[in-house]
């Protein structure tokens, strides 16, 4: 209860710090995992991380003190659906593409939720500076031609479930605060786990596997995730979408810190560009916020 009444009186200043420490968490999260796919699959390291991280989060909110009205129920259910579905679908993305295209392809997602919310014209330089980083780092230096179709279907897909995230989990977490994502992971881990389950390529719970899923875990689910329901119904969906941009730049520099992947200049130009369309939103926002506030 205090942390929501605490975040309800916060600047918008602090949603946007809490945003940049989870999209941090959740690539190198997503860094770490990659490795432990030759040793369980993909399937098996979702079902391990959705596992694992719905338990700490229920720890951690005890959402069971949480008071559901029927009224309130779609918008939860449809978050914790929309959430399993993105991971899942992502996780099945990085079997065949790079992180960063991966990470790119989903973006579409939200950048979709930011141009089909925006009413400002200074919103839509942001989306352009954001949108043309994101083509120069999607295509340049890349065949097309060789990226694989079922993978790039299962990122758009993850990011069609990424936009879908973003609106409900902005009513969701209105209703009933920090709790909502602790509900929405297992709403998640009850239908994904299963299925990744049944699919997985290796010993779901071998000593050798759970240290390093119980990491992938905390850094790709419990505080990321955690950090988001607080800033999401502090912002519009404007907002947060184009502060999403900034995914593909911590993505690549997530495969240079622990993949080894290198970056040309015009790549990290792109990436300038998406950061100065984040910035440029988050101060946007900032005004808009005031004027709520004193009439």
């Amino acid at each position: 209860m205090s942390a929501t009444l605490k975040t309800k009186n916060s600047p918008p200043l602090l949603a946007v710090l809490l945003l940049l420490v989870a999209m941090i968490s959740i690539h190198s999260g997503a860094a770490l995992a990659k490795s432990l796919f030759p040793v369980i699959g993909a399937e098996g390291l979702i079902t391990l991380r959705q596992a694992i991280g719905t338990m700490i989060l229920l720890v951690v909110f005890r959402p069971w003190r949480l008071r559901l009205h029927r009224g309130t129920r779609l918008p939860l259910l449809v978050y914790g659906v929309a959430l399993g579905a993105m991971n899942y679908l992502f996780y099945l993305s990085l079997r065949t593409l790079p992180l960063g295209i991966a990470v790119a392809l989903e973006f579409t997602g939200p950048l979709t939720v930011s141009l089909l919310s925006s009413r400002r014209p200074v919103d839509f330089l942001w989306l352009a500076m954001a949108g043309s980083g994101l083509c120069i780092l999607l295509l340049l230096g890349q065949n097309v031609g060789s990226i694989d179709p079922v993978g790039a279907a299962c990122a758009l897909g993850a990011g069609a479930s990424w936009a879908i995230y973003i609106i409900a989990g902005q009513k969701a977490g209105r209703d009933h605060g920090p709790g909502t994502v602790a509900i929405g992971s297992l709403i998640a881990a009850l239908i994904f786990c299963p299925l990744g389950a049944w699919q997985s390529t290796g010993p779901l719970l071998s000593l050798a596997v759970l240290p390093a899923a119980l990491g992938v875990a905390i850094l790709s689910t419990a505080l990321p995730y955690s950090l988001e329901i607080i800033a999401l119904p502090q912002m519009p969906a404007r907002t947060f979408g184009t502060l999403m941009s900034l995914e593909p730049a911590m993505a690549a520099l997530s495969g240079m810190l622990f993949l080894h992947e290198q970056l040309s200049l015009i790549q990290w130009g792109a990436l300038a560009a998406i950061i100065a369309a984040s910035t440029g939103a988050a101060l946007s926002a900032r005004p808009a916020a005031r004027r709520k506030k004193h009439p």
